[in-house]
């Protein structure tokens, strides 16, 4: 059995913070924020692996509220994620995500962003696709406001797969 969870995560930018994406910092004059290091698009992987498993969201697992998480590196919650939807019976089939930005240009970090992803789910690198786009200068990501991040998630049954 497969299911498909779909995720979204968006953060203002902001002077004085790394840029983090995809678990790569980025030199760029400003960065997300955010209650952790604010790393959008591992944001909306966790939450497309969560919801296509069932199992909630982001914030239901790691509160904004709760000063345990504040500053914490998303690669923790990443496999935090995985761990959880495999104890449920989920291993990832694959993922599909969009960075959208208007800058930085993030082509060259890509690779980087598929290996790190990767690994903290522990899938081969074909299984992780992440495109990047802009919104040609439209909209509140198109004035260099924020960053915003799409994801699907491909889950199988592990039980399946032995």
């Amino acid at each position: 059995m497969n299911r498909i969870g779909h995720g979204y995560d968006v953060h203002p930018l902001k002077e004085g913070r790394d840029l983090i994406l995809g678990g790569v910092r980025i030199a760029h004059p400003k960065g997300l924020k955010g209650h952790s290091d604010a790393d959008a698009l591992l944001h909306a992987i966790c939450d497309a692996c969560l919801g296509a498993a069932g199992l909630g969201d982001l914030g239901g697992h790691f509160p904004d509220t709760d000063a345990a998480y504040e500053g914490i590196d998303s690669r923790e919650l990443l496999r935090h994620v995985r761990q959880v939807i495999h104890d449920h019976g989920w291993q990832v089939g694959n993922i599909d995500s969009t960075i959208v930005a208007q800058a930085p240009r993030l082509a060259a970090q890509l690779p980087r962003m598929r290996e790190n992803i990767a690994a903290d789910l522990k899938v081969p690198p074909e299984r992780v696709n992440i495109k990047a786009t802009s919104t040609e200068k439209l909209g509140f990501l198109g004035k260099e406001e924020g960053i915003a991040a799409y994801a699907v998630a491909l889950l199988e049954s592990a039980r399946e797969h032995g």
